[in-house]
């Protein structure tokens, strides 16, 4: 599933390719596990066949997510909004320094959701969008054989799942082996991912940071009721899917995502 990391808002700028001149976001680490761009192009072009000139890229890309995330339901859980204009920019650069690391503690999980408008409840239910994808070992493997500074494991990890994931990553550096962020439920939209944390399996030290705080603590306990969990989510969402969203007409729409033209 794409769910697009935008350092503008949410105008669809993750979708843009990169150039012999710049290098775009969706090409900055915290993005390279992103898929489905072909199937979003894919969309936009059936879109442009009924409606040319009229829905945004942005738009298609809130719609998919949705969509991608209410399809075992067969209805939408929540309602998108339309009407974001496309962004032109795309910058690895300003990706890198707005999109919270998978190495951030609680402060700056924190610090960052609330540059965006959001506050620790939106961070805890939007963490759950882990129980869908995959995680790279070398974005976590310092929780494996570096944490201290003194080849020493992260001691908040599970000491077996700590184990396992040896055996799946080998050394610091390893940029293309992968494993699940949700092991055991990495394919299924649930709310399996708090189950997780709460046993100190989450993957990333931002997973684990959700349980270094009081409040924190109580919104994934209460999160482990799936129906709330699917209630919040929708709603956080909805909040996610405003930031900085820009309207009208001002600027042209793209007719292909990947290059707005």
């Amino acid at each position: 599933m794409l769910i697009g990391k935008s350092f503008q808002g949410c105008d669809g700028s993750v979708l843009l390719n990169s150039t012999t001149n710049n290098t775009a976001e969706k090409d900055a680490i915290p993005n390279l596990t992103l898929a489905g761009f072909d199937v979003i192009d894919d969309l936009k072009a059936e879109v442009e066949k009924k409606c040319p000139n009229v829905v945004s890229c942005a738009d298609v890309l809130a719609l998919a997510a949705r969509d991608a995330v209410s399809f075992k339901f067969q209805t939408p859980l929540w309602e998108v909004l339309t009407g974001r204009r496309d962004g032109r920019i795309s910058r690895i650069s300003e990706a890198l320094a707005n999109i919270p690391s998978p190495l951030s503690n609680f402060t700056a999980l924190v610090r960052s959701f609330t540059s965006k408008g959001l506050n620790v409840h939106d961070l805890v239910i939007l963490s759950g969008g882990h129980t869908i994808g995959v995680g790279h070992c070398n974005t976590f493997s310092s929780r494996l054989y570096n944490f201290t500074g003194r080849s020493g494991q992260d001691p908040s990890l599970n000491p077996t799942y700590a184990s396992f994931l040896k055996t799946q990553c080998e050394n610091l550096s390893d940029n293309t082996t992968f494993v699940p962020m949700d092991p055991g439920s990495a394919l299924t939209f649930d709310n399996n991912y708090y189950v997780t944390v709460k046993q100190n399996k989450g993957l990333f030290q931002s997973d684990a940071a959700l349980l270094a705080n009081k409040g924190s603590r109580k919104i994934v306990d209460e999160l482990l009721d799936s129906k709330k969990f699917f209630t919040e989510f929708a709603q956080a969402m909805k909040r996610m899917g405003a930031i900085g969203v820009v309207t009208g007409m001002k600027e042209r729409l793209g007719r292909n995502v990947l290059s707005l033209t």
